[in-house]
């Protein structure tokens, strides 16, 4: 454990705060003072340490800790044949035109904000969505080639966001690439600022690259003109918000907050009622994010009160607002308030089961709560527990 801890340049105190123990206990564990802890703990510090493999910290036969806090979705196979499919032949009829592909796209962003199963309904658009836009971009070409592949780098987008908190990372990594190299090719300034959105995510997830990730956004932001409009803008603003969030993972508050409050001047200049289409940058977007910022710089009591006062309802998007109730929930778990916690990861299934159910968070949390909460709570836990399929007392 301590040679992880160590890799991820975390401080006992902070491996502490992250699974809710002291630095002392995390000493003691280290040391052999303490026996390894009962599975739901043991499951958050692999969660933590970023270990799928509890054999690693126990020594005993191998485990793997995706089975508890990664659930695979039924359509995962066939976004996988997907996206390591290739098309070698050229297609034997006409290719639909760009316009046609991006309101496809457009429409496939729309069933993954506006419904609680997400993820589900994606997924039955995405391979053929990927199939037309690969071959498509073969037999075209000028602008309509450009428009097709920044069309691309968005699916790649959704494809991206479909895998997440399952047990695909490599898969991940992959999408988070081919999006980056469409919207290169695309030589499209508004493309690569959202595929810079979406690496930083990939690194950050990964706990590596700090310096690479906040390099890219910073890249990509220079490639903007916020004075041109709100798509510039928009974007600009949603790269200070990556930037912000990279130095708040490792810890440096004066940078996360600067970053942050250049994304807030880009909100406001947009205006309180703005929210951009597919990526939802805007006012509550960003004051929901600096509830994670104060989780991750373990300022709980902030976190707290930061989550009372935002305007969830503002955000037009299902995933969005249930995933910022789960942040919340983990500021309160900060805080050890195991009832709050509860009541809010119950409230992010209520708004969008697929998110609550592949949150790496909620599904290990309430594993935890269903054994070691007390009275109600553990009740409560147990219940949801089923709700998102996860092993319960």
């Amino acid at each position: 454990m301590q040679h992880y801890r160590t890799r991820n340049g975390q401080t006992r105190a902070v491996l502490g705060g992250l699974v809710g123990r002291s630095a002392e206990w995390v000493k003691a564990i280290e040391t052999g003072r303490l026996k390894v802890p009962r599975l739901p703990l043991l499951l958050r510090l692999a969660e933590v340490l970023r270990i799928d493999d509890l054999a690693v910290l126990t020594g005993e036969e191998r485990l793997s800790a995706t089975t508890f806090t990664r659930d695979t979705h039924e359509a995962l196979p066939k976004i996988r044949d997907a996206l390591t499919t290739y098309r070698l032949t050229l297609p034997d009829r006409e290719p639909p035109t760009a316009q046609r592909l991006e309101d496809r796209v457009r429409q496939a962003w729309q069933l993954w904000h506006a419904n609680p199963d997400h993820r589900t309904q994606v997924s039955r658009v995405l391979p053929g969505l990927l199939a037309d836009l690969q071959t498509t971009a073969r037999v075209v070409e000028g602008n309509e080639r450009r428009r097709i592949l920044a069309a691309m780098a968005q699916t790649y987008h959704l494809a991206q966001l479909y895998l997440s908190f399952q047990p695909a990372q490599e898969l991940v990594t992959l999408t988070g690439d081919r999006a980056m190299a469409a919207a290169q090719d695309a030589d499209d300034p508004h493309a690569i600022a959202v595929a810079s959105w979406y690496m930083n995510h990939v690194f950050r997830d990964a706990g590596e690259r700090h310096e690479a990730r906040v390099d890219l956004a910073m890249n990509a932001a220079d490639l903007l003109r916020p004075e041109n409009g709100t798509e510039d803008l928009a974007r600009w603003g949603l790269l200070q918000l990556a930037a912000a969030l990279s130095f708040a993972k490792v810890g440096r508050s004066g940078d996360a907050w600067r970053f942050w409050d250049q994304a807030d001047r880009a909100a406001r200049r947009l205006g309180d009622h703005y929210a951009h289409p597919f990526l939802i940058f805007g006012r509550s977007m960003v004051d929901a994010y600096a509830v994670t910022i104060n989780v991750d710089l373990f300022k709980s009591g902030t976190a707290v009160r930061t989550a009372g006062i935002i305007d969830l309802a503002a955000i037009p998007s299902a995933t969005r607002r249930s995933f910022h109730i789960i942040e919340s929930a983990r500021a309160h778990s900060l805080q050890g308030e195991e009832v709050a916690v509860v009541h809010l990861l119950a409230k992010a299934f209520e708004e969008s089961p697929e998110t609550a159910r592949y949150n790496r968070f909620t599904r290990a949390t309430v594993m935890d709560l269903s054994v070691s909460g007390g009275g109600m709570i553990r009740e409560d836990a147990q219940r949801l527990a089923r709700k998102i399929g996860v092993p319960a007392a």
